[in-house]
């Protein structure tokens, strides 16, 4: 019995290992090459200002070589060099002297945008100069790009507080009788996707390797403050769900509806988790797919709670904090896509991202329906309805 449990204690340490480490290995680096470096990976600069970069050598160079510089623009799968870059003036070939061990440069903004400035070289004392690169961004006030950073603190701020509301006031009313169970199973499902896509692409060396080869010189989409966030409302929204099962909560349950989703989403879940463990899609694919349940789910959870006000005709356990908060960090998302449009002179990511461009906005409008529900529609406090002239407690007392 017990050699047996090992037995299959191996196959599945194996199968793990096999999956997830087949393509992690490394190429170990060629001794006896040069290795280039930036002083910085990244410099920022406001339109007709000028800063100092140095390229480093490990070593100082054996003979005369040529240094050319490339220039790459946007997020590109296959990283296409052009010679001459509008948003910086163009950087001369270099001429590099034997004993030479780094280079001075003058980087001087034209105009608002980014690139990524790489180099080359005839010499073949480089290692992989392919992956020796900066970023260069180029905006057109310095003073807005300090305001875009503070709200995009703001709106992190403003999301992961949200949570708490709703906690409070189930645990105020020791009810939660009026908050949506369909609201929160989604909420849930929707949450586990997005958490589990972010520790994927932040976390995990195979995943970050095939988006690195996708995206060359591609920023990181996820930021541990991501990670963080999500963590954190798979935390909190686990903790309304357990509210949901201690305290009074009338008839409400799932609805069947909702079930078949949820039944829906978890075996898509599932079965592209087969689909990659048998390299039919990478695993890269699989964690994208997760992110658009996610999406998926973020479309159509709101709509079960803006029902069930409705035919309530109250908002009474829905807190209404969760939306205030919720409202302000959408608000402030827009606002710093805007704002970074302005900056950069690149209107076309506005919309170039359309799943965070429109999962905001469409936050945003159920967040306003939830204020008219709550603030107009909805005033009188829900526990009481006259009939014949005589007061009635209603159900949820």
């Amino acid at each position: 019995m017990t050699l047996r449990y090992f037995n299959k204690l191996g196959f599945i340490v194996a199968l793990f290992r096999l999956t997830f480490c087949a393509n992690a290995e490394e190429t170990a680096p060629q001794t006896g090459l040069i290795q280039v470096t930036f002083s910085v990976s990244e410099m920022c600069l406001q339109v007709e200002s000028s800063s100092n970069v140095t390229v480093y050598f490990s070593q100082p160079l054996n003979h005369t070589v040529e240094i050319y510089f490339n220039y790459a623009y946007g997020d590109q799968s296959t990283v296409s060099y052009h010679q001459i870059s509008p948003i910086i003036s163009p950087l001369p070939n270099i001429t590099c002297e034997a004993g030479t061990k780094k280079i001075p440069l003058k980087i001087t903004g034209l105009r608002a945008g980014s690139l990524s400035i790489g180099l080359n070289s005839s010499s073949d004392d480089f290692a992989d100069l392919e992956s020796v690169y900066m970023t260069v961004k180029v905006v057109n006030s310095n003073i807005l790009e300090i305001i875009t950073q503070i709200i995009g603190w703001i709106y992190f701020a403003a999301w992961s507080i949200s949570f708490y509301p709703q906690v409070i006031e189930n645990f105020r009313r020791k009810s939660v009788i009026g908050l949506n169970f369909d609201f929160i199973a989604l909420n849930l499902t929707g949450f586990i996707s997005y958490g589990v896509f972010n520790v994927g692409l932040c976390w995990i060396g195979v995943i970050k390797t095939q988006y690195r080869a996708l995206h060359p010189r591609g920023v990181d989409p996820v930021q541990k403050n991501d990670v963080i966030f999500a963590l954190h409302a798979i935390l909190l929204t686990l903790v309304v769900t357990i509210q949901c099962f201690i305290y009074k909560r009338g008839v409400q349950k799932v609805s069947v509806v909702c079930r078949v989703l949820l039944l829906l989403a978890w075996l898509f879940i599932i079965v592209s988790l087969f689909v990659a463990v048998g390299h039919v899609i990478t695993w890269l694919r699989y964690f994208y797919f997760l992110s658009y349940a996610k999406m998926g789910i973020t479309f159509i959870k709101y709509i079960p709670q803006a029902w069930m006000n409705y035919k309530r005709k109250s908002t009474e356990g829905w807190s209404i904090g969760n939306i205030l908060l919720d409202f302000t960090g959408g608000s402030f998302s827009l606002l710093q896509m805007f704002f970074l449009a302005y900056n950069y002179d690149d209107w076309t990511s506005l919309f170039s991202n359309p799943t965070k461009f429109g999962l905001g906005f469409f936050s945003v409008l159920f967040d306003i329906l939830f204020m008219v529900q709550h603030y107009v529609l909805y005033r009188q406090p829900y526990g009481y309805s006259f009939i014949n002239e005589e007061t009635i407690v209603a159900d949820s007392e």
